[in-house]
């Protein structure tokens, strides 16, 4: 476990740029702090001592604003950037290098037992303020935008943005994002076609523009016809 917990101090301050030094973020990193919490109420709760466990996750909210339930799963180098928010569910798993910011659910939406939460692959984004609703699958080196909500899986390496979720096609995604070794803050290119919804009433306008123009052109010739037929008459 203390290995564990060595290499989340270390994966925080290689990809936060406003982390010093390990010390630093070991002593004002409250995800990291969360983490170290977590890791010991799941050692407890694996070891039928869960209402041990479930305290020390309630103090961990307290001082942290971050809620993880001890039965949630978490894989290695998680980074909860921020933290303050963020929730995740009794059944909820979470890969290995996963980044998670502020303000982000990983909620349930049924009240039978078994799975009910998401289920995070290796080196997802999830942006502040997105919402992941029941036990959907989110698939490797997935991007989840920031206010996104969730509700359907997501294919490995996809982009998601807006509410409900929808995959930001590739042709709008910058080439150096392409590939599943970048980083893409808050889980979305910053773009505006980025996303497709909003591409579309861009597309829409443009041909409300183009349209527009054309009646006009229309318009003005038949003016001209119209006033040369008169001039015939008057002859």
């Amino acid at each position: 476990m203390f290995k564990t917990i060595i290499n989340d101090i270390d994966s925080i301050f290689a990809r936060d740029p406003a982390a010093r030094s390990r010390f630093e973020v070991v002593l004002c990193y409250p995800g990291i702090h969360a983490l170290i919490l977590y890791r010991f109420s799941h050692f407890l709760w694996r070891h039928h001592l869960k209402l041990i466990g479930r305290f020390i996750s309630y103090i961990a909210r307290f001082i942290t604003g971050i809620e993880i339930h001890p039965a949630a799963t978490i894989g290695a180098r998680l980074f909860i950037d921020h933290g303050m928010g963020v929730v995740i569910g009794e059944t909820a798993k979470i890969g290995d290098d996963v980044t998670i910011y502020h303000d982000v659910t990983l909620g349930g939406t049924s009240l039978s037992d078994g799975l009910r939460h998401p289920q995070i692959g290796n080196g997802v984004i999830i942006g502040a303020g997105a919402q992941l609703l029941g036990p959907i699958r989110i698939g490797d080196n997935a991007r989840i935008g920031s206010n996104a909500v969730v509700v359907k899986d997501v294919e490995a390496e996809t982009t998601v943005v807006g509410v409900p979720a929808r995959v930001v096609p590739e042709s709008t995604i910058p080439i150096s994002n392409t590939s599943k070794k970048s980083f893409d803050a808050y889980g979305a290119p910053r773009t505006p076609e980025s996303d497709p919804v909003l591409a579309i009433l861009l597309q829409l306008q443009s041909d409300i523009q183009g349209l527009t123009t054309r009646i006009s052109e229309l318009e003005n010739e038949n003016t001209e016809l119209l006033n040369s037929a008169k001039k015939w008459e008057m002859k």
